[in-house]
């Protein structure tokens, strides 16, 4: 992580990282419904303030989002191995809605089934995510996914941090561990190796939600059903327009870097 912010004046690490999480906060929640603006969402983060005539369940998303990104750092910063008590603190940051049912438990793993409708060649297909009682199993999986990618990463490398990145996005919402908010999280853990790298975080565009849902769910489609017996990442080549996308996506968060650099280049170059 110190790459990112290698050669930075104190005020611009502080203002790269602001931007960061505002973006990153505003698009998660807008994939997932939520109303706030960019310019909302960086004022109640700096503000603390709500916006008038805005849904109050919005402003705490994007409360609880910034403070899992923080809990992504921290995790960054502490270097020990993830695990599961780490992503249900995660759970516990963004799941700001917390209603007391015991079938829909926050910090923990799913009680009963998900499933997700996506279209298909223009053909509404259902697509059941993995059952409750295959979610220990499976994350178990996951976790060993993420430990082996974890071991390869290299710093600035960026063709092994998006891939990391696909791998684990792509697997975690095939489970979909949560009884809500796996989307966020899957935005989240999977941008833990891709910041490690000293790169900035893959942030996918609310602009384009329909097109990140159709292609994940073609992605489930071919894949097929998951269960604890199976691989939890099939043949690569059905990931290959999510790791497009990803690619895609990542130009605005690593074009904000590079404004950053660049205003620090011309202070130096002034200071001469």
């Amino acid at each position: 992580m110190d790459r990112l912010f290698a050669g930075l004046d104190h005020d611009l690490v502080k203002t790269l990282m602001i931007q960061l999480r505002n973006l990153w906060t505003h698009t998660s929640t807008a994939i997932e419904g939520n109303t706030l603006t960019l310019g909302e969402t960086a004022f109640v983060l700096r503000e603390g303030l709500t916006i008038s005539g805005k849904p109050l369940k919005d402003h705490q998303e994007v409360v609880g989002h910034a403070r899992a990104i923080d809990l992504i750092y921290d995790l960054i910063q502490k270097n020990t191995p993830l695990t599961e008590n780490d992503l249900f603190a995660l759970h516990r940051a963004v799941q700001t809605d917390q209603v007391i049912d015991i079938y829909k438990p926050v910090g923990g793993w799913k009680k009963e089934p998900n499933s997700t409708v996506g279209v298909i060649d223009e053909k509404q297909v259902v697509f059941d995510f993995a059952s409750p009682k295959d979610v220990p199993v499976l994350m178990k999986a996951w976790f060993g996914i993420y430990q082996d990618l974890d071991r390869s990463l290299a710093q600035g490398d960026k063709n092994l941090a998006l891939m990391a990145y696909v791998k684990l996005h792509a697997s975690f919402v095939r489970i979909h561990p949560f009884f809500d908010g796996n989307g966020r999280m899957a935005r989240l853990v999977a941008n833990l190796p891709v910041i490690k790298s000293g790169l900035p975080p893959i942030i996918i565009p609310q602009n384009q939600r329909r097109q990140y849902i159709d292609i994940l769910a073609e992605y489930h489609f071919k894949a097929g059903q998951i269960n604890a017996g199976i691989e939890l990442l099939p043949d690569m080549d059905v990931l290959k327009p999510f790791i497009a996308f990803c690619e895609q996506a990542w130009k605005t968060s690593l074009s904000i870097v590079d404004e950053i650099h660049q205003k620090q280049r011309a202070r130096n170059k002034k200071g001469q």
